[in-house]
């Protein structure tokens, strides 16, 4: 079983994979967002590639637990993946992941340029590895 995590922005898309066993996640690319047709056909490439079977989305809530604008635009996303490639779509809090990941690259003393390179990949490495945590209790 391998996952994908992703972390759906209005720019770009963040995607990470798991490993064979689902226990680790790792970030991938940066999709630089065009098209949704172009959007999903990378992806689907990806899963294709990598032998995807399930796909975790980060979904953007409010500190307050509800979910704004961003959150029902990529609760839209995660629903029209599921329908195009036909495989489980999650969605998982990613509440701060952006936060964290620009921390730890701050804290590893990454260059500005460098940091908007992997940020969003990074984030998806964290939802996904923060999902796959929760489901291995």
């Amino acid at each position: 079983m391998r996952y994908m995590g992703l972390d759906y922005g209005d720019k770009t898309i963040g995607v990470a994979l798991s490993d064979e066993l689902g226990w680790t996640a790792q970030g991938l690319e940066v999709i630089r967002r065009t098209t949704a047709e172009r959007d999903f056909a990378r992806l689907r490439e990806i899963t294709e590639q990598y032998g995807v079977t399930e796909i975790v989305v980060g979904l953007p809530k409010n500190m307050n637990n509800t979910i704004g604008p961003r959150g029902e635009i990529c609760i839209a996303f995660s629903q029209t993946l599921h329908e195009t490639l036909g495989m489980p779509v999650h969605l998982w809090d990613e509440r701060l992941t952006t936060v964290s990941a620009t921390r730890t690259l701050l804290e590893a003393d990454v260059s500005r340029k460098k940091r908007k390179q992997v940020i969003d990949k990074m984030a998806a490495a964290l939802i996904l590895q923060n999902y796959m945590d929760s489901h291995s209790r």
